[in-house]
């Protein structure tokens, strides 16, 4: 049986990449496109897919239904904020909590993703407002804790049980990020922040 000659090209077969190959930000990013142009409510798998240029059968694989989808990419999207942040360049760990926790509502506050879930469905953010917590709170709560454990070891946050400090900050937080448009027009957000920075910083301070 004859060898293959040294300077003959291997064999090449062109197969499909694999499902696990597809990147899932490829996805999510699509999701986002199509959520703000359409809503979530006229979003379909089968539109994500299409408009991913991925197999319903790929997308299935990973998520079991739209709700699904538009819950991973707010996640995405909060995670990334929280990230950009708390940036270790305050003061104290007060100040960085107070500013990291203040910066993330006021992005939230006005972004497309949330401004588009609440002006046309509403009903997906109750399950989190009312009756469960979703992974980016939960990513929020730990954030805000191990920020009052920092604030406390330097001092600068007065004592009590980080769970339950955090806890409240997120309370407060909340409210200011998802009713703010109530209470102020847009051209006085910056009001709203000023007041909830003051606030964190009167119930934080020792």
């Amino acid at each position: 049986m004859s060898q293959r000659s040294s300077d003959q090209e291997p064999e090449t077969s062109a197969r499909p990449a694999p499902a696990n190959a597809i990147g899932e930000e490829r996805i999510l990013d699509a999701a986002y496109e199509l959520l703000l142009a359409i809503g979530m409510r006229r979003m379909t798998m089968a539109d994500i897919a299409r408009h991913a240029e991925v197999s319903r059968a790929t997308l299935y694989r990973r998520w079991p239904n739209v709700q699904a989808v538009v819950a991973a990419l707010m996640t995405r999207e909060w995670t990334t904020a929280l990230m950009s942040a708390f940036q270790p360049d305050a003061a104290d760990g007060r100040s960085r909590l107070v500013e990291g926790v203040v910066e993330v509502v006021a992005k939230t506050r006005v972004h497309p993703l949330m401004r588009k879930i609440i002006e046309l469905d509403p009903e997906f953010l109750t399950p989190y407002l009312l009756e469960r917590r979703g992974s980016s709170t939960v990513a929020h709560l730990a954030l805000v804790e191990e920020g009052i454990k920092a604030g406390q070891a330097d001092g600068s946050i007065r004592t009590g049980d980080p769970m339950w400090l955090a806890r409240q900050i997120i309370l407060v937080s909340l409210a200011s990020a998802v009713s703010g448009p109530v209470m102020a027009a847009k051209d006085e957000y910056s009001m709203l922040d000023e007041q909830l920075r003051e606030m964190l910083t009167r119930y934080l301070a020792p």
